[in-house]
């Protein structure tokens, strides 16, 4: 046991250090957070509005059982895309980052790989959100048309290239998720699973559960997830400055 925890730490250890990996030469500089405490901080202290300004009911911030903050950002084809677009259907908002090995991890051997395709089928809507500054890892819509290509992902990947709205939703991983149903309200934010590796091979308590597919089940069945809020584990989202 205390070889696979040693194994697990060190595992996680070697994904941060990539996590914080800055891209080559020429980047433009800015600060970067590791880890998901320090990343709650910094979107403590840059908390910024909404990328659009809510309607009358709308929360400026994301909080469990409030209706969410509109937004709406351009995808990787340049148009816009809108959450109010989707009123009356449940939506899932991803915080992606490319670049991230959390990110790949999950979308390649963890409970990220089929998810949208499978909850799809039931009618959910999937976005996923990258709210990296230009020059941090992940940015730009050629480096996320690459990831979109090398997981199968077809649902769109919106760029928050100021960070607005990842800081509005408190945002602070990749992987992050939120999950909105047909009214507009938030009924789970956190982690995508309890594996945080993010290859859902080394669950925390033993049993892997994928907090993403018991919130959507709930949902769908009228009821209110058993699990609401989990600390969020990855890379922290590259905010600008």
């Amino acid at each position: 046991m205390k070889r696979q925890r040693a194994s697990l730490v060190a595992s996680l250890a070697v994904l941060l250090l990539a996590c914080n990996k800055e891209p080559p030469s020429g980047a433009a500089p800015g600060p970067e957070t590791s880890g998901a405490q320090a990343s709650a901080r910094a979107v403590e202290t840059q908390a910024a509005p909404a990328a659009t300004p809510p309607p009358s009911g709308e929360a400026e911030y994301a909080e469990i059982g409030r209706l969410v903050p509109g937004f709406a950002l351009k995808d990787l084809d340049g148009n816009e895309v809108r959450l109010a677009s989707f009123k009356g259907k449940t939506v899932v908002l991803e915080w992606f980052n490319p670049g991230c090995p959390f990110v790949d991890k999950s979308h390649t051997k963890g409970s990220l790989k089929d998810a949208a395709k499978r909850h799809a089928k039931s009618g959910v809507v999937w976005l996923a959100v990258n709210s990296g500054a230009a020059g941090k890892q992940g940015h730009g819509a050629d480096a996320n048309r690459a990831g979109a290509k090398k997981y199968g992902m077809d649902h769109p990947i919106l760029l928050d290239e100021s960070g607005a709205v990842g800081k509005a939703y408190g945002a602070t991983n990749t992987p992050h998720i939120f999950v909105v149903d047909g009214k507009g309200i938030l009924v789970y934010k956190g982690a995508v699973d309890n594996s945080p590796d993010g290859e859902g091979e080394s669950p925390t308590d033993g049993k892997l559960v994928s907090y993403v597919d018991e919130a959507l089940a709930a949902v769908a069945a009228g009821k209110t997830p058993a699990t609401t809020d989990t600390k969020a584990y990855g890379c922290g989202v590259k905010y600008a400055r």
